[in-house]
């Protein structure tokens, strides 16, 4: 793999880590509280599996767009990225919406809209690169695991 290949890979990688990485930092002090004092519904993972899970989520997040950054330039190809970009903002506000402000009601909304979103991401991906967009299963799927907990989290509260 060439050095422009590696930098493309790392600039979208750390783009992706670094949004979770700054909706997490906002909402640590959050978290804590949500996981001493939130009653969660069955099947809630313990606290340490979610920034594993996000970690690698977003990796492959990285991974997907870095393939289709290096795809040849058309217009699917930024919309595409564009659509990305679009689902990675909302991931972040998710977070706050749901930590820091507990507004559990609309954050499964969010929620909702957000998981819609990355299953346009994989439809946009998958017009320009179909392994960019197969890497985003694992995404999709953790999210509607998210939307049990959010909604489970929003009826015990």
């Amino acid at each position: 793999m060439n050095r422009t290949k590696i930098k493309t890979y790392l600039l979208w990688i750390l783009l992706a880590e670094a949004v979770g990485g700054l909706a997490g930092w906002l909402t640590r002090e959050d978290v804590k509280i949500y996981t001493d004092s939130i009653a969660q519904p069955p099947l809630s993972p313990p606290p340490l599996v979610f920034p594993v899970a996000w970690t690698i989520l977003y990796a492959l997040m990285g991974i997907g767009a870095a393939r289709v950054a290096l795809a040849p330039d058309s217009p699917q190809r930024s919309r595409a990225l564009a659509v990305f970009g679009l689902q990675l903002g909302m991931n972040f506000l998710w977070s706050i919406l749901f930590f820091k402000f507990q507004l559990f009601g609309l954050a499964l909304v969010w929620l909702i809209a957000l998981w819609g979103a990355i299953l346009w991401m994989i439809t946009a991906f998958s017009r320009v690169e179909q392994a960019a967009a197969q890497l985003q299963i694992p995404y999709l799927v953790w999210v509607a695991f998210a939307g049990y907990l959010n909604l489970g989290v929003w009826i015990l509260n």
